[in-house]
């Protein structure tokens, strides 16, 4: 098959071949042409078939292959060509699916959207700001804040960057409920992206000369923060009852959930130490310290910084994650309760990757779609797995 020879039967051939994990190095290359002569004619034959259910096929590949060592999907992912293709045909995907596999099972099929109304709604920005004088302030997609501090465009929230104060400052409170996210950057320009059912506390402006604080009372925060060599050497630190975190300038996320039993922090980029009181470990990038709340031990292990750092690029990954564990970001994001009905389903592990704007029903048609749940129901903000 010549490039200039590929027709609408021709590209349906690759299409499935590569679905089928038996396409060959030379067709990947044309199946990458026709993608990007399509993107630019953005013609679509309904020949072909839904283009929808293609998209969606092809993306359920492309995260088994990133996903799963020992996937029997053809190790595409291997190559250097294969990661061409990822990002000339990840083009295309208008929306990213959830894919959930078992160990001796895979999902691959389309789901129908469920008929069942509700008013359950997808997450958005939104937050509450407490200043120092006890009021609170909705922040909100839509909504515009100013004062003489800060202001916010709905979608975050910035404060002066002015010089670091000389005298004790005042505090705000950033809280970002269920079914929400926020951004803050603070006044020294370390920026905080707060995931849903976070608490964030921060000074108004930092003290000139002092070590630079910051408390996460409860959540997840991912952190970049400002370089010391911007703020004469001042370290930066995050406090937590549990821990504290030391920096001097670096990127990294933490995961620490009142539900939750274990602490994880998150190395992205840079240097950090984390000291649970007994104990101090440094941090090289691609590590991760887990603190376990109960008996204090910190332990250090390779993290796979996309699965942990996808929530704020919009989307939720998991990999070997039991069901239950899955059902309680969901239940964050969209601010609803779980209850399972059939507590054998607790403990199935899964892997896969949805959007966060994905509608609450799409995701739940995928679960019930696997082998192992029959049903599920909508009872106000409540989701009953069957």
């Amino acid at each position: 098959m010549k490039q200039k020879e590929i027709n609408n039967k021709d590209f349906q051939i690759l299409i499935e071949k590569y679905l089928d994990g038996k396409i060959a190095l030379d067709e990947i290359k044309l199946l990458i042409n026709y993608y990007e002569s399509f993107q630019k004619s953005h013609e679509w034959v309904e020949a072909l078939g839904s283009k929808n259910k293609i998209k969606q096929r092809v993306l359920i590949n492309i995260l088994e292959a990133l996903q799963e060592e020992d996937s029997k999907v053809v190790p595409l992912y291997k190559t250097i060509l294969f990661k061409y293709a990822v990002a000339s045909i990840i083009v295309l995907l208008v929306a990213l699916s959830f894919t959930f596999n078992r160990k001796d099972s895979s999902f691959t099929k389309t789901p129908t959207l469920a008929a069942e109304q509700n008013n359950i709604q997808v997450g958005t920005n939104k937050a509450v700001l407490t200043l120092n004088d006890g009021s609170n302030i909705a922040l909100e997609k839509g909504l515009n804040f100013t004062n003489n501090n800060s202001s916010s465009n709905g979608e975050s929230i910035v404060y002066n960057g002015v010089k670091e104060a000389k005298i004790e400052t005042t505090y705000n409170y950033l809280t970002v409920p269920r079914g929400g996210e926020y951004m803050v950057k603070l006044s020294d320009g370390t920026q905080v992206w707060l995931n849903s059912e976070s608490r964030l506390k921060y000074p108004v402006h930092f003290i000139k000369g002092a070590t630079r604080k910051v408390e996460l009372l409860y959540g997840e925060a991912y952190f970049n923060v400002s370089s010391s060599e911007n703020h004469n050497g001042s370290s930066f630190k995050v406090i937590m009852n549990t821990q504290e975190v030391e920096v001097l300038g670096t990127e990294f996320n933490i995961k620490a959930y009142k539900d939750e039993n274990l602490v994880e922090t998150t190395l992205i980029e840079g240097s950090i130490t984390v000291d649970n009181h007994s104990m101090v470990q440094k941090l090289e990038p691609n590590y991760q310290t887990v603190l376990n709340k109960t008996n204090n031990t910190l332990v250090v292990s390779i993290a796979d910084v996309n699965f942990v750092t996808s929530w704020k690029r919009g989307m939720f990954s998991f990999k070997k994650k039991p069901l239950k564990d899955i059902m309680k970001v969901i239940s964050r994001w969209y601010d609803v309760d779980i209850v399972f009905q059939d507590k054998s389903l607790e403990n199935l592990e899964f892997k896969g990757a949805l959007s966060k704007h994905q509608s609450i029903e799409e995701i739940l048609n995928q679960i019930k779609l696997t082998k192992n749940i029959n049903a599920y129901d909508i009872e106000n903000n409540t989701i009953i797995l069957k």
